[in-house]
């Protein structure tokens, strides 16, 4: 998500300073026309906004604890627990520099093709500043308010996701356990009343049966966990997204956990016993 975003930065005209902890991923930005960092610091040397785009919250509070001398604005876009981003926030501003929480709606491969939505939050001045940047890489923003607020909408965005995902699954192992070719499941029901944003985006994995991995499905667990807390927190009962996580648990034991999460499809077809058509 973060070279994607670093890429569409590039190609509208940013100059952009990147570090990424993994030296393929380093290299490939540079390619892209990232100007490589040695730290987190170099680039908040070099830069008044920072983008951050991390796997854990210990990386985002590594981050914090490197940050300092510079008063820079930090859009924090990865999905993580609300308190640790208030503590990371409350870190970081004893150092005169603000934290956003600005988590994105979208995946891998929309964020390649700006196809990105900001959930931003936080200080409005802070806002303010970094606001230019967001059309270099997403489709569309919202300012949401008081810090937290975009985690939350992120919360209720991707339980949604969770559900649509398995559901766009259960249809196609419906469709194909009676005969439907998959690539003619997708083309109509794609412009009907039943798709949605998921089956748009997931359902020619589906239709493959080939998942090379938007979101792996073991790192969409870490979000799985942190909405069912959330929601378990305010005493929201959420029995569609608790029937999804037994779905994404099995794909994990079947091997699927480096693929997309559209591998639930296979998971639901050998359920079902589906033998695919191989046409049309």
């Amino acid at each position: 998500m973060g070279s994607a975003m670093a890429a569409s930065l590039v190609a509208a005209g940013r100059k952009v300073h990147g570090f990424d902890v993994s030296r393929d991923a380093l290299a490939r930005a540079q390619k892209e026309g990232v100007v490589a960092e040695s730290s987190c610091r170099k680039v908040a040397e070099k830069c008044t906004v920072l983008i951050t785009s991390l796997p854990s919250a210990s990386a985002l509070h590594s981050v914090a604890r490197s940050l300092g001398g510079r008063r820079n604005v930090v859009l924090e876009t990865s999905t993580l627990p609300i308190e640790d981003k208030l503590a990371a926030r409350d870190a970081l501003a004893k150092k005169g520099i603000a934290l956003l929480d600005c988590p994105l709606s979208g995946t891998g491969a929309q964020a390649r093709k700006k196809d990105l939505v900001v959930l931003a939050s936080g200080d409005r001045k802070a806002f303010a500043k970094a606001e230019p940047l967001l059309d270099g890489f997403s489709r569309s923003h919202y300012y949401l308010g008081e810090f937290g607020n975009g985690s939350r909408m992120k919360f209720v965005a991707n339980l949604l996701v969770a559900i649509h995902n398995v559901a766009a699954a259960e249809a196609f192992a419906l469709g194909m356990k009676a005969g439907l070719p998959a690539q003619q499941i997708y083309r109509v029901i794609v412009d009907g009343a039943g798709s949605s944003r998921m089956f748009q985006v997931r359902g020619p994995l589906m239709v493959a049966g080939n998942y090379p991995a938007q979101i792996r499905i073991d790192v969409w667990q870490k979000d799985m966990k942190i909405i069912g807390e959330f929601a378990a927190r305010l005493g929201v009962a959420t029995p569609l997204f608790s029937a999804t996580g037994p779905i994404y648990n099995a794909a994990m034991a079947q091997g699927f956990g480096e693929d997309d999460t559209a591998a639930v499809c296979a998971v639901i077809e050998r359920l079902s016993g589906v033998k695919r058509r191989r046409h049309g």
